[in-house]
Order: structure tokens, then sequence, then C-alpha cells
């Protein structure tokens, strides 16, 4: 630890600390422009001027000068700095006044303006006049694609979005050429940047310069509501903040979660916000003579229940689908329960994941922030920059520190990290295994290996032994104490929540495969499954908030809540019980799942014993305890795959479970901007291919 004095006050702090970080650790406040504790420091907007004493004659940039290069005093008494001296005061509004010449006056038509660091900085720095008189600086503006919009005339060259995708999205197509007042921001060649992270330089940029193209000229800030919530466009439960202004949603941003996210979102997460609005469910349906026609509530309950009465119950199943909240799982389950409904299932992909193997067998047992001590990472038919774009960009953090091997087995993908390729089957997998490979013994040396294991590779016949050779290759002989190395890695928010749950077959029930099998229901209930074909001849009731899959095939459509639309629980990949808030209302007559299955179970004759959500709540916790500890992990045993050796592997290759990052779920699907991006991508992959 460092000591010195900032502003009168005397302030512990670790020697790698800089200026700036041991000021604001002293409680001053340090403007900056270029500065990000999650980038590398660049030095270049000169905002952070402080005084040292005894240092040089001048103002110092506190963001790049460490406090072990400071000097102590002549009898040794720690160094003195001064962030409210009058130097530091006329150094800051000369800086202001530098930036200001070039930059417009466009706050009135800016969409950064209520949230800009420029404007709020120019309030406390700024004065009331110019001395330059000359004409501004024009940059012309850039196309960089369909998500970020450019006005680089307020550009101030921070480079914030330069570091960040070279540093973070591991995608360098950003950088800045020309020098002095040529110097302009640019993709080079003009093109659309292709990183599933490139949304986060919206929340970087400083100023106006980079803001998002799709809520140009919405809103205000100050006209919107904003609501804590937990996004479900991948399994990993990114914070977010949802701002809405009426019933709609107006955009999603990201919130800090150092144990998850930092303070990334994928490009999903934050542009989804159109589906919300389109191809909406908002009423029931009752489909006669082929046809859909509207209904009302009582009639369309009546005419499920007159079906599941009617139906023998072993030829009644259900199929929970990927964006489903706990409550309404545990209500549908509680009901089936109560009519002896054995055909249960949450794992529409066909995953041989399995409940009685133990919680520790389909959870992320190293954690997500656990990814930043592995000492050697093994990717098993998984591509997490599809998948999980933030967990890719933390295992991208990973690799940069160095004294880490990444190894991939599974289809061959561009993850913006140097992953060694080592097979595309689960042959290099049994290599590996046996020691044959030399990836084998770098896991074996491991104190902290950690085996990530996608979807994609456990929906398959042999999941189960692709799932043991996992927990093989992760629980070698010098792992160290706690540490569990076997992660899987969902494709689905609802994934974990449900099997907690027990949401599978009972004794002699059928998989969600077997039930969507010609000839094998009479009576199918979707809860939001999207991805699934039920085959012809099943009485089909569909429970969700969009005209997708699920709701082409309906018999009878019940319209429920999408995720921002509902207060939910969640729990994320690595296990994290999260809890998503309603930020607005379903559109016309939908409502939240949990209260149409409530009002179902009054209509076949076997009432649930809760009236409201916290009623629910509270049968939920009474049943699953670890449900109540939001934001906290209940580990599974280290021990729970013993003893199952899971059968023998397959020749086949390994299929990922996310082919289209922009197209994986009905809201994403009925989204204009996730269908541009999506036919951006396909064209450039096509491109590429020639």
């Amino acid at each position: 630890m460092t000591k010195l004095i900032v502003d009168g006050a005397e302030v512990d702090v670790p020697a790698d600390y800089t200026i700036l970080q041991a000021c604001e650790a002293a409680g001053a406040e340090i403007p900056r422009f270029c500065f990000h504790e999650r980038l590398s420091i660049a030095g270049n907007c000169r905002m952070c001027l402080v005084e040292v004493k005894g240092g040089p004659p001048k103002p110092v940039a506190s963001c790049a000068m460490g406090v072990r290069d400071l000097r102590p005093g002549p009898n040794g008494e720690p160094p003195v700095v001064s962030t409210r001296s009058p130097m530091v005061k006329k150094a800051r509004e000369g800086v202001m006044e530098f930036l200001l010449i070039n930059h417009p006056l466009d706050c009135p038509i800016c969409d950064q303006g209520g949230e800009c660091d420029l404007q709020d900085q120019a309030m406390a720095y700024g004065v009331s006049g110019s001395r330059f008189h000359e004409n501004k600086r024009a940059v012309e503006d850039k196309y960089i694609g369909p998500l970020v919009k450019t006005t680089m005339t307020r550009c101030i060259h921070c480079t914030r979005c330069v570091r960040f995708v070279a540093e973070v999205a591991g995608c360098a197509e950003i950088g800045a050429i020309g020098r002095g007042e040529d110097m302009e921001i640019t993709t080079y060649l003009e093109s659309a940047m292709s990183s599933e992270l490139q949304g986060n330089v919206i929340d970087l940029c400083p100023v106006g310069a980079l803001t998002s193209k799709p809520y140009a000229f919405q809103a205000r800030p100050w006209e919107l509501s904003k609501t804590e919530s937990i996004d479900v466009m991948d399994a990993l439960g990114s914070a977010i903040r949802v701002d809405a202004r009426g019933r709609e949603v107006m955009r999603i941003l990201p919130r800090t979660n150092e144990d998850v996210n930092e303070e990334w979102i994928s490009d999903k997460t934050r542009f989804i916000w159109d589906g919300l609005r389109t191809q909406r469910l908002d009423r029931p349906y009752v489909r006669e003579n082929g046809r859909l026609r509207p209904a009302s509530w009582p009639e369309a309950l009546g005419h499920v229940a007159a079906k599941i009465k009617a139906a023998d119950k072993a030829r009644v199943g259900a199929i929970v689908g990927d964006l489903a909240a706990v409550e309404e799982i545990f209500a549908l389950k509680d009901l089936f329960g109560r009519l002896g409904v054995i055909n249960l299932d949450c794992r529409q992909d066909g995953s041989a994941l399995d409940p009685s193997l133990g919680r520790a067998s389909y959870l992320f047992n190293a954690t997500i922030a656990g990814v930043d001590q592995a000492d050697a990472i093994l990717l098993i038919g998984t591509n997490p920059r599809l998948e999980a774009p933030v967990l890719n960009a933390r295992i991208r953090k990973r690799w940069r520190l160095g004294e880490v091997r990444v190894g991939l087995v599974g289809e061959r993908a561009d993850l913006t990290y140097g992953a060694e390729h080592l097979g595309a089957g689960t042959g290099s997998l049994t290599e590996i295994v046996e020691g044959k490979s030399g990836f084998a013994e770098i896991l074996a040396k491991a104190a902290r290996p950690l085996v990530i294991v996608g979807a994609g590779a456990l929906a398959r016949e042999d999941g189960l032994a692709v799932l043991a050779a996992a927990s093989k290759l992760a629980s070698g002989a010098n792992v160290a104490a706690g540490w569990n190395g076997l992660s899987v890695l969902h494709a689905a928010a609802s994934r974990v929540g449900a099997l907690d749950l027990g949401f599978t077959p009972g004794q002699g029930g059928k998989t969600a495969a077997e039930m969507a099998a010609p000839g094998a229901l009479d009576v199918a209930f979707l809860l939001g499954a999207d991805e699934i074909e039920v085959a012809p001849g099943a009485f089909v009731v569909y429970l969700g908030t969009h005209g997708d899959r699920g709701a082409h095939r309906a018999d009878v459509i019940l319209p429920g809540a999408a995720y921002v639309e509902k207060s939910g629980t969640y729990v994320n990949t690595e296990g994290r019980v999260q809890v998503a808030n309603r930020a607005t209302f379903p559109p016309g007559e939908g409502r939240e799942d949990w209260a149409i299955l409530r009002a179902l179970s009054d209509a076949v004759g076997a009432r649930l014993p809760y009236d409201s959500l916290p009623q629910l709540r509270a049968a939920l916790y009474a049943a699953h305890p670890h449900f109540a500890a939001v934001d906290e992990i209940a580990a599974g045993e280290p021990a729970d795959l013993s003893g199952h050796a899971g059968g023998a592997l397959s020749g086949d290759a390994f299929v990922n479970a996310v082919a289209d990052f922009h197209l994986t779920n009905p809201i994403a699907r009925a989204s204009a901007i996730m269908a541009e991006m999506s036919a951006l991508k396909r064209g450039s992959l096509a491109q590429a291919a020639e």
C-alpha cells in the first residue's frame, strides 16, 4: 500500500493505482473522457489534470501516472495531490475550451442530450464564450452498420470505441486515420461492424458521436421510466435496465454486475425491444374449421379444460420453452401434477441433462467470474461468441492476460481469441480423455481447468457420455481444492430453473421429442415452446407472446406476458437466482402466464392454492428454498457425476446450439433490427465463402 495526501486527506491505496484511482478512493471527483476502468489507458483527453506538489511545474494527467511514480516530500512525507487548486481549475477550463472549439452546438437534436459527459462537464468547467472564431471542423459521417449511428463531427477523439473493439470485443474494425485536426475515427473501408458486442460503444462514447440508430429521435431520457431487470436472450442473465414510455419499451441498457456481465451486454439484448411490439398475441384465439378466430377468455379456457378433462392423462403432455420464468413453470407443474400428468419436459432441444444426476451436472460450476481464474480452458461443442457473447468477452479477457491455453472440440469458429482447434467430433474428445492429445497434458497440469460443454454437445443421443467425459477432464489430480471446472453453457434462459423444479418426465413419461412425435399425445400444452414442431393429430394449446411457430401450430392460443411485462424469477447458467421486474404491461388482453394457469386450474377443477404472485412465491420457496436466495448460487456437489458412465461416445461431429445469433427466439424473430442484422451477417459469410 502507498500513502498520499489528496486535498488534505491522507489515503492508503495499492501501489499499482493511478493517481486518478487514488483521488477517487479519497472521495475526490475527477472529470475524464478517455479513461475507462475496463480499457487500456490512452491519456489523450487531458481532462483529468491534477496538481502534484514536488512534481512537474505543470498539471499532470492523473489517468496516466501511477502513485508509485510520485516523489515523497523532503523529509519522507507522503506525496501531496491537489484536485481543486487554481492551477487545476484553469487547466481544466482550458482543456474544455479546446474540446469545444470544433464541437457543434447540436444539443437540442442530439440523442446524447441529458446523458452526455461533455455536456455535464461543460457545466462545471466551461466558460461563457470562445476565443476561437474560425470555421468549425466538419467530418463526414461513417456507416458502421444498422445498429450504431455516427455523427463524427461531434467526436472528441477519446478513442474509447477503438480500444473497446480491439481489446474487449476482439474485432479491431475501428481505428484512427489522419493527424491533428484531420484525425478521424473510421472503419477504413466503411463496412458494418461484425462484433456481437458493438452496441456497447454507444454507452462508452462520452459525446453524441456514436448513438443508437434504432433509438434515434425516439425519446429523451427524462421521459422514460427506468426498471432494473434481467436479460433472457441467453442463459447468462445479464443485468439490464429497461427504459419504457407508457406501454412501449424504448430501449434496453446494461447495468453493472461484476459477477455476470461486468457492464457489457450483447447486441441482441440491447436492440431486441422492437420485437416486443410486433407480431404480438393480444387476445385468445380458438381454431375452427382450420382457421383461428378471436375468442373470449372464458371460452378459450373452457375449450382447453374440456379437451384436458376428456383426454386420457397418459396422453396429455406439457413442454416448456426457452424464455419461461420459474413461477409459471412451477404453476404448470403443480397443475399437471394435480391432474396426474407425467409427460413433462423442459428440454425441447432433446438435451440429455437430467436433474436426477445432481445439480452440478447441469450448472456452469466454475461460475462466470471464475473464468478469470482458469489456467486451461477446453470448449466442447460450443461457440460462446454466438451462444453467450458476454461470456466470450470474459474468456478473451482471461486469454489476453496470458498463461492460459484455450482448446476447441467442435465446429471451427472465430472466437476472437487464440483457440486451438483440436477436432470436430467425439473422436478428438476421446483422445484427450485417454491422454493421447497434447492438450490432455495441459488439462492434467492445470490447478483450475475449465471445461465448457455447450448445449449442442448435450442435445445428442450420447449427450450423457459427452458430459461424463467432460467431467473426467475437469477433475484431474492437480485440481485446486474447492474448484469444479465442469461448466455447462446453456442456450435457454429457462433451462436451469426448470431443471431445478424437476420439470422432466415422471416414471414412464415421454420426453419432448417423444411428445412431438405422430400419435404420441391427444393434448399438448406448450408454454412458450417455439423451437419444437408437434406432429399433426394432437390438440395443441399455446401459451406465449408472439405469433411464432408454436402459435401457428396451436388449436387454442392464450396470450401471455413477455419478460419485461412480468415479475419473474430466472436462474442463469451458473445457478444464480435472479429476479426480472415488470417494466410495462402486456398488450390487449394478454395476462401474466401464472395467472392464466391459475384461471385454467379453476376451469379443469384442480384449483391451484394461490391467488397472487406473493402467494405463489411462498409456495415455490416452501417447495424449493434455494429460489428465495436472490443473487446467490446454490452450488452442486462436485461428485454428482461419479458413478454415471453415460454410455459410449458416437463418432459424430459436434453441432453448435446456435447457428444464427440474431434469430434464436420468438422475440428476436419478430424484430426487424435482428432480421436486418441476420441478413447482413449471412451476406458477409456468403461473400467470405466466395
